[in-house]
């Protein structure tokens, strides 16, 4: 695309960015210190994105200034040349996961142009999500679990036996669990890690059909701005569980507390995602470390040309 904001050079300087705190987070991988794990991994991304020529916006990041020292919403980064991007990052997305040597712990990082993405508050998000194939509508955050993946089966042409759904293994999925499995749908559970949980339904090797629950909002807007890269399907509706969260929900310009988003409203722009995996799992493989060499893997995709790509680099160790 010739008149893409998002050149090719700056696609690969993302990858950078995740690769250089994927490989910091590794270092704590097994430790069972995830505050240690999730700060080893802003400080390499923070320091990853001075050397970028692109005028940086954290629109979703660590938190509100007065509690993120570092990758907090609204800093700059980046050079201060080149085109504005707005920037939404997990620089470690399962810290419990890198905590305790589980799977699927990743660096994740989505840009657009300047008013791209959501400026989702930190609060909570119900979600549906489906990869591409489907026609548009065939699921709806306001019908039942049971209903959407029994629509999906009927367009995928198959029984809803053979449909999993991914579901974070929370209390508060219990009503959803019990509807999905009344049709006798498979469920996937997973500890943390939403992200990858919405990434995976676009993935065919995951087993993966449809993703559904309530997890972190700028999670959401994450896993959003991948979905538009393939073609797939988002649905999503803040959660607020106190005047706080409502305060910070006005603060970034949401007046709609009820809106139910569309994947073109979380991720309204042209958008580029990078995942690098910080442990092995079901997208990316985790970094290796081998003598003299560290190895990282890195899922890319960009919404300009739909392509979707898998990047293992070798990096020289000190």
């Amino acid at each position: 695309m010739s008149d893409s904001v998002l050149v090719p050079h700056l696609s690969d300087a993302m990858v950078r960015v995740t690769e250089i705190a994927a490989i910091a987070a590794h270092k704590m991988v097994g430790r069972g210190d995830e505050k240690a794990a999730d700060q080893a991994a802003v400080d390499a991304m923070r320091r990853a994105f001075n050397s970028v020529d692109f005028q940086g916006r954290i629109v979703i990041g660590e938190g509100e200034r007065d509690e993120a020292p570092m990758l907090y919403i609204g800093e700059e980064v980046g050079t201060g040349n080149g085109p504005a991007i707005d920037i939404a990052l997990d620089p470690l997305e399962g810290t419990t996961l890198t905590a305790k040597a589980m799977a699927n712990a990743l660096a994740v990082l989505a840009i657009s142009p300047r008013g791209g993405l959501l400026h989702a508050p930190d609060t909570y998000m119900d979600k549906i999500a489906i990869g591409p194939g489907y026609p548009e509508g065939v699921v709806d955050l306001d019908e039942t679990p049971a209903a959407n993946i029994t629509a999906m089966a009927k367009v995928a042409g198959k029984p809803v036996e053979d449909m999993t759904a991914c579901v974070l293994d929370r209390p508060r999925h219990a009503d959803i669990i019990e509807s999905l499995r009344s049709v006798g749908a498979r469920i996937c559970l997973i500890s943390d890690g939403d992200v990858a949980g919405v990434i995976n339904t676009t993935n065919s090797d995951t087993g993966i059909d449809l993703y559904v629950g309530q997890g972190g909002a700028p999670e959401g807007v994450l896993a959003a701005a991948a979905l538009k890269c393939v073609g797939g399907q988002m649905q999503g509706r803040l959660v607020f569980r106190n005047e706080d969260e409502r305060g910070r929900a006005s603060r970034v310009g949401i007046t709609d507390f009820d809106k139910k988003y569309a994947l073109s409203e979380l991720a309204s722009g042209e958008t580029v995602f990078c995942a690098t995996g910080v442990t092995k799992g079901g997208l990316v493989d985790g970094v290796v470390v081998g003598k003299g060499v560290t190895v990282t893997d890195t899922l890319v995709m960009s919404s300009a040309d739909g392509m979707v790509r898998k990047i293992t680099s070798r990096h020289r160790s000190a």
